[in-house]
């Protein structure tokens, strides 16, 4: 690699929608950071995917003149950006001027979920799976779409060679990779870390896959759904629960049914899921992906190994390996807010005992008897507004943040007139 003729540190805080914003500081500004904290405005938690500020908040953003946060660094996820020499990157957190913590950050929402987590004596243990989309440089789609195949999977070659060690830099452990069923799909399995360390890994998963794929000439999409017709692109979520050493949804049979903790803590994932879905599936575009027949949940139903499923339980001979996976979040989603929605409502379930209805064998898309899930970010919304537990697990001051961002999104749908409404009715009108 070329020598760094200047050095560089990108302190960032993740915002609501998933990305990492912040500034590049100099060496020197950054040490000054971590002995004092540094600023940045407090607008950067009131935009939307567009850059536009978000005017319904009236407490802080662009409506009482963009104040300054206090961002104090945290050292140890300081890394190096490989494939920019010379340069790292450090996650922070923010508080507001007065000293008080950030509860809107939604970092801050998954740190204060393991903390009640740890309140039953557990440790949250996590991984996340994408499915990304990849394009060349001409915009064609670097695969054809066959799922698993040994053969397509060399045609990310190049890619996985600048990917692996740049993740490494990062931290994160790239576990295992295949080709899925839509063209330009790859999937990235990133192996289950404790704590917020998996949330920080996607987060950073997200920021290096762009960047890698651009150095390439490359396109990359965390888009949920790309084209009608195709697979859409997931953000899977696998998850145990552990005391010290020992993982407490694990018999020590394969053939042994889950204990209590594991079973609660399903149930509480799908009471909670209809209003988790504004975390796990939080754009307009998300929703186009949950439809039968393309892997992605449509009602709140568990199986074992049942991918039909919203809940697929995991039992192994490996004791470590038993777990579930949540399969309703899409690739778009910020993982701080969907690895909080699912362990709080775990935790619920488990503090409830609570008892999950039986479990589907066969095809979950073909139970008209089992409770459906939100098929719009609007019913989403509504969803949400009505589950007092889970907001509150979340605080009540995020929730009523992250309804208004969604909120947004919809009153900017409803003043988008695009050219598909064009095309299909002017001449019909």
């Amino acid at each position: 690699m070329p020598e760094a003729e200047e050095e560089f540190v990108l302190l960032g805080i993740p915002d609501v929608n998933g990305s990492i914003r912040g500034k590049a500081l100099r060496p020197a500004a950054f040490e000054e950071a971590l002995r004092h904290g540094t600023v940045m405005t407090d607008l950067i938690l009131g935009l939307d995917p567009t850059d536009t500020p978000i005017s319904d908040y009236d407490t802080f953003g662009i409506r009482t003149g963009a104040a300054d946060l206090v961002v104090h660094p945290e050292s140890d996820t300081l890394h190096e950006l490989r494939w920019r020499p010379g340069w790292r990157i450090c996650l922070a957190t923010p508080s507001w001027p007065d000293g008080s913590p950030c509860e809107i950050a939604t970092r801050e929402v998954f740190r204060k979920v393991l903390d009640d987590a740890r309140g039953l004596g557990h440790d949250v243990m996590s991984a996340v799976e994408y499915e990304i989309r990849i394009w060349d440089q001409h915009g064609s789609p670097t695969s054809t779409g066959i799922s698993y195949s040994l053969t397509e999977i060399g045609r990310y070659e190049r890619f996985l060679v600048a990917l692996v060690p740049a993740l490494e830099g990062l931290g994160v452990e790239l576990s295992a990779v295949h080709t899925e069923a839509g063209p330009g799909l790859l999937e990235l399995n990133l192996a289950a870390r404790r704590g917020i360390g998996a949330a920080d890994d996607a987060a950073l998963v997200k920021f290096a896959v762009k960047q890698v794929a651009a150095s390439l000439d490359l396109r990359a999409s965390f888009l949920a759904k790309t084209n009608q017709g195709e697979e859409g692109s997931s953000g899977h979520v696998h998850m145990s629960f552990w005391n010290d050493l020992t993982n407490v949804f694990a018999r020590s049979g394969l053939a042994d049914p889950p204990p209590p903790a594991f079973c609660s803590a399903v149930a509480g994932v799908l009471e909670h899921l209809p209003a988790a879905s504004l975390l796990l599936n939080p754009t307009l575009n998300s929703y186009k992906r949950l439809v039968p027949g393309w892997f992605a949940p449509i009602n709140a139903t568990w199986g074992y190994e049942n991918r039909s499923c919203a809940v697929r339980a995991i039992r192994s001979a490996r004791p470590e390996l038993w777990r579930f996976e949540c399969r309703r979040p899409g690739a778009d989603t910020n993982p701080y807010l969907a690895l909080a929605a699912i362990a709080a409502s775990a935790v619920d379930g488990m503090k409830k005992e609570s008892q999950p209805p039986p479990d589907i064998v066969g095809d979950a898309y073909e139970r008209s008897d089992q409770p459906g899930l939100p098929g719009s970010l609007e019913t989403a919304l509504r969803a949400f507004e009505e589950d007092e537990t889970l907001r509150a697990a979340l605080g009540e001051r995020f929730s009523s943040y992250y309804m208004t961002s969604r909120a947004w999104e919809l009153k900017a749908w409803r003043d988008t007139v695009t050219d598909w409404e064009r095309r299909r009715y002017e001449g019909a009108v």
